[in-house]
């Protein structure tokens, strides 16, 4: 139980130093690759999450990914909770040192919109609109976690591989209404850093579209995505 939450910690947290690292990369001054754009960081995402995978192998990255596993069998009910938390500590130690690695760029952006600054750690919708976020949030989970069954299912030796392209076909498709989380240790763990962090010319984090929509939704498209699994897939 141990090496499997120290692989769930461990791999989240590389996810997010790929993910919140190229965010800082393009967002913040003075850094090499500012402006380089969202296509620079979809597939930044996508390539970090193979990585990830490639290095710890058989891991979920996200507490929705573990709901489905649970629901379907694959691992204890008893994993999720400890799963969970330890994705989220990942993701929001990950963001810590991400801010350390990056801090003369954050002290040197103190002129860019607050908002922007937050965004690099968490997901926002630049229209308002929950009911509709929160549909996105639910779909773009459901697409994600049946499609990567799906490449277990059929495609069991391109699993790392194929699921960094599909984060990347997602994120491209799906990600411009909300930034595509689909998964809440990714959202919750980097919010929760930028709350504590010493950050000049802080915003609202806005927790409550943070717990409502990147928090909570995925669940629901997991629990959609154990159903197709059961009864298209065969699991």
């Amino acid at each position: 139980m141990f090496s499997k939450l120290l692989a769930e910690f461990l791999s989240t947290a590389l996810m997010i130093v790929f993910g919140v690292g190229v965010h800082c990369d393009e967002v913040l001054n003075r850094t090499k690759y500012q402006g380089s754009g969202h296509l620079f960081a979809i597939t930044t995402w996508g390539f970090g999450i193979t990585i990830a995978l490639m290095v710890f192998g058989d891991v979920c990255m996200n507490p929705a990914m573990a709901l489905t596993q649970a629901v379907l069998g694959m691992i204890p009910w008893s994993y999720f909770i400890p799963y969970t938390l330890a994705e989220c500590l990942g993701a929001c130690l990950a963001s810590l040192l991400m801010y350390v690695i990056y801090k003369d760029q954050f002290d040197a952006s103190l002129e860019i919109d607050p908002v922007r600054v937050r965004n690099i750690f968490s997901t926002n919708p630049l229209i308002r609109d929950l009911p509709r976020n929160f549909f996105v949030e639910f779909f773009a989970t459901f697409v994600f976690i049946s499609a990567i069954l799906g490449i277990v299912k059929n495609q069991p030796n391109l699993v790392s591989i194929g699921v960094g392209l599909l984060v990347w076909a997602i994120g491209m498709a799906l990600g411009g209404p909300t930034g595509f989380a689909m998964n809440p240790a990714r959202d919750l763990g980097p919010r929760l850093a930028y709350t504590l962090l010493p950050i000049k010319n802080k915003t609202n984090n806005d927790w409550q579209y943070g717990l409502l929509i990147p928090g909570l939704a995925p669940y629901f498209g997991a629990l959609c995505a154990a159903a197709f699994a059961k009864f298209y897939l065969g699991f």
